[in-house]
């Protein structure tokens, strides 16, 4: 009678929880917005490929018409900064990166989203997003004050740390074991030059004239090295670039590049850098965790380029073996203009297409890399479908919890990091007599660029 009683409770509090949880999703009412229509502007991508393929469920849901636009990244965000800049509410919605919207923010084109996350679907569990993304996206929007704190400006889509990646078939086919420290990644250069040949090399890094050439690999580095960009002396922005930690860097990277490195180095992007590990001219690419991805896939039978299946990953090289490796972070975000006229709608948006359903689609139907949920980065199918790409989940275990925004948040980033790459390029070019040259004219250019802004305003 007992063991009938306790079973006949135990069975009335499990109907009494779905009962509960059937309400609270019925509370949420997703037709609040019906009849609305909003407009979002996304860069040609993985993760707006996954979201349009989604929008007519999000629609049939709430009601709300979504109107897209689709941009390649060459003129993205010129064609964004355009419509913030209007402040008419032309979009509601834009992808975007936390560089961008510390700019976008700046000038005041970015609604906070913090009050928002206060209402949400009883099942969008905010503290299962990978935290440090979405700290990555929140600044106070003071210089030189770092993100973590302030307004929260957008919610990540997908994001990406910094790692090695590598082509296994050739490290064993000459007995060589991917390289843990700055010493070894320039002995591991040495052996594989012209290792396919005469137009193959060892290492793809980026270097091309712009800001993309510093945030992945080199800022790693550069941080790994116990360098600064930026320090606050008396409410001024100070450029250390100059300091002795990041001489020494930059001398290590120069002879990195001149050891390891394309021939056509000055012109590479994430595209070339990454193509170039896939069709077998780069033995190694230190970039993105995802970049190398995109070149490894194998999709019903296709590979993704010729050295598909041959490449693994391994977490950053670093001074000495035990070193924490510090990543610079990029996030691919959603963002909500601050003009919007339909901000309620365009947070519905938002929100669905950041929770867990979606999410885990995203990343295991489709391929949205890396997740922005832990508990896709936990399901064994997740898992199983990765397990062709061999390193990558174990490299980004070490990494992640290391992994922040490197860079000091100021309104002359572009400007800055732009100049920063042409210099980097001029000193590998031989155009200064030494890197410490090249690097104190280069400190005296930034201090000049930011030498306006006065943080006892703030």
């Amino acid at each position: 009678m007992k063991k009938l009683l306790s079973l006949t409770l135990c069975v009335a509090m499990i109907l009494s929880m779905v009962v509960v949880s059937g309400q609270a999703e019925a509370a949420y009412d997703w037709k609040k917005h019906e009849g609305e229509t909003i407009q979002v502007a996304f860069v040609e991508h993985t993760t707006a490929t996954a979201i349009i393929s989604k929008i007519k469920e999000f629609e049939e849901l709430t009601g709300i018409t979504v109107e897209t636009s689709v941009t390649p990244e060459a003129n993205y965000f010129d064609k964004v900064t355009a419509a913030l800049s209007s402040k008419t509410g032309s979009i509601d919605l834009f992808m975007s990166g936390a560089y961008q919207l510390w700019d976008y923010s700046t000038a005041g084109y970015v609604e906070d989203l913090t009050s928002y996350l206060t209402d949400v679907a009883p099942d969008y569990d905010f503290e299962d997003l990978v935290q440090s993304a979405v700290a990555a996206l929140r600044w106070d929007g003071v210089p030189g004050h770092s993100v973590g704190d302030g307004a929260q400006l957008g919610l990540p889509l997908c994001f990406e740390l910094y790692s090695l990646a590598y082509n296994k078939r050739i490290f064993a086919e000459k007995g060589l074991t991917p390289p843990k420290t700055y010493d070894e990644l320039l002995a591991v250069c040495e052996a594989l030059k012209e290792w396919n040949g005469r137009d193959s090399y060892a290492l793809a890094i980026r270097g091309a004239r712009d800001w993309g050439t510093i945030h992945p690999g080199y800022m790693s580095t550069f941080a790994n090295f116990g360098a600064k960009d930026f320090e606050i002396v008396d409410n001024k922005l100070v450029s250390r670039l100059d300091s002795a930690e990041s001489i020494a860097m930059n001398e290590f990277w120069v002879k990195l590049i001149e050891v390891g490195g394309a021939p056509s180095w000055s012109k590479y992007t994430w595209y070339e850098a990454g193509a170039d590990l896939g069709a077998g001219k780069a033995a190694m690419l230190f970039d993105a965790d995802n970049n190398g991805i995109t070149q490894n896939w194998i999709k019903d039978g296709v590979p993704a380029s010729a050295e598909a299946g041959n490449i693994a990953w391994a977490v950053m090289p670093v001074a000495k073996e035990g070193d924490t490796p510090y990543s610079n972070y990029w996030t691919w975000a959603m963002a909500m203009n601050g003009n919007s006229d339909a901000k309620g709608a365009a947070w519905y948006f938002l929100q669905y297409f950041t929770n867990k359903e979606f999410a885990s689609y995203a990343s295991i139907t489709e391929y949205n890399m890396d997740p922005i949920r832990t508990s896709v980065w936990e399901d064994p199918a997740f898992i199983e479908k990765m397990k062709q790409h061999e390193g990558y989940i174990d490299s980004f275990n070490a990494t992640i919890d290391s992994t922040s925004i490197l860079f000091t948040p100021q309104p002359e980033f572009f400007v800055t990091t732009t100049e920063w790459a042409a210099t980097l390029q001029d000193i590998v070019s031989g155009q200064y007599a030494s890197v410490e040259e090249g690097m104190k004219a280069l400190t005296e250019k930034i201090n000049e660029a930011v030498s306006y802004i006065d943080l006892s305003n703030y």
